[in-house]
């Protein structure tokens, strides 16, 4: 089978975990910070590691001043990671419509949908393709709100020449085990305000670096916090994943090029670059499809359900037209560093069939 997704693990990785085991200490240290800081120059922004890509969207949220009886406008085309946070700080969902032809949030249904609720606007890119920034920055401005970016598919994707993690008020990544750079588990907030904040936060409110005679919870706390922090084992698996993440997307960047030339891509701007995490197409009877490349050697998916169909959210159901164009068609197939040439090829040749 060519699978559509594999785990990639840095062959230097089990000698630095060693090091960081048996060196006394285990938890967040010196390995987190030079993790955040090779972080913050790969996305142009401050960069706070977190234990994982829900963490960091909840600690978004909560920098955006998300709480009881606010509204986030945000997409139901995404992983039900994106918008269980939202619950969790007390807030109602909005959902806005998305482009069906790029699974991404659409800015005119987004400015529709503002209310004097509105606190801030949750926005995804689909399979690591960035969303209209611009737009959405120009809404985000005009209302006094904030823009979330759930970045958790695009690390290593660009917009207008600057990195995905640069654009937003808060942008969020996941190293899941199946990302472009995992670290077994582990996330990221980058914060183009509220830096210092956004550390305390993410460690109970206490400040770690602050001189101490003692305890580090001798400094008073002035408001609560969460366990959200990385530490030293999955920040040193982090370090020697990041060596080999430009020769991974490159990989990748190449085997969608071969899709693209072939015909199967969606609408894509050449102002914005995808890191492909998913290489997303559109096929009729989707679902006899996934099927048919299964029986042939080929593992394809939706890779995720529309969250607006999900029971625990059913207060926030609303016609959303694009969603349902492009969740009854949209499919992803295998677009990763394990997928050699001839894999591509036999993925094309049975799409082409398949179209006819």
């Amino acid at each position: 089978m060519i699978p559509l997704f594999k785990v990639f693990i840095a062959p230097t990785v089990l000698k630095e975990i060693e090091k960081i085991l048996y060196s006394g200490y285990i938890g967040e240290g010196d390995k987190v910070k030079e993790f955040e800081c090779a972080l913050s120059r790969h996305v142009g922004n401050n960069a706070v590691a977190t234990n994982n890509g829900t963490s960091a969207i909840q600690l978004a949220l909560r920098l955006a001043g998300v709480g009881n009886g606010d509204e986030v406008i945000s997409t139901p085309m995404t992983c039900s990671a994106t918008n269980m946070p939202i619950l969790a700080a007390g807030a109602k969902i909005v959902w806005a419509d998305i482009n069906p032809w790029t699974g991404n949030i659409d800015p005119k249904d987004v400015k529709r949908k503002v209310t004097p609720k509105t606190k801030a606007i949750m926005c995804v890119d689909w399979g690591g393709y960035p969303c209209d920034f611009d737009e959405l920055n120009i809404i985000a401005k005009e209302h006094g709100i904030k823009l979330i970016e759930d970045a958790c598919h695009a690390f290593g994707s660009s917009y207008k020449g600057k990195p995905v993690g640069s654009h937003c008020d808060y942008s969020c990544f996941s190293f899941q085990a199946i990302k472009h750079l995992t670290t077994v588990d582990g996330g990221l907030i980058t914060c183009n305000g509220d830096y210092e904040r956004a550390k305390l936060l993410r460690w109970y409110g206490i400040d770690r670096d602050a001189k101490r005679e003692d305890l580090r919870c001798e400094a008073d706390i002035t408001e609560y916090g969460y366990k959200f922090h990385m530490n030293d084992v999955t920040a040193a698996i982090g370090l020697e994943q990041l060596a080999y993440i430009d020769i991974n997307l490159n990989t990748c960047l190449g085997n969608a090029k071969k899709y693209d030339d072939a015909g199967l891509s969606l609408m894509y701007r050449k102002d914005r670059q995808s890191c492909y995490w998913l290489y997303t197409t559109r096929v009729k009877n989707r679902d006899n499809y996934i099927k048919r490349m299964r029986d042939v050697g080929i593992v394809t998916s939706k890779v995720h359900v529309r969250n607006d169909k999900y029971t625990v959210f059913k207060d926030s159901r609303t016609f959303l037209p694009g969603v349902d164009e492009f969740y009854s068609e949209q499919v992803s197939i295998p677009v990763g560093w394990w997928v050699g040439s001839d894999g591509v090829d036999k993925i094309i040749e049975e799409t082409r069939k398949w179209q006819g």
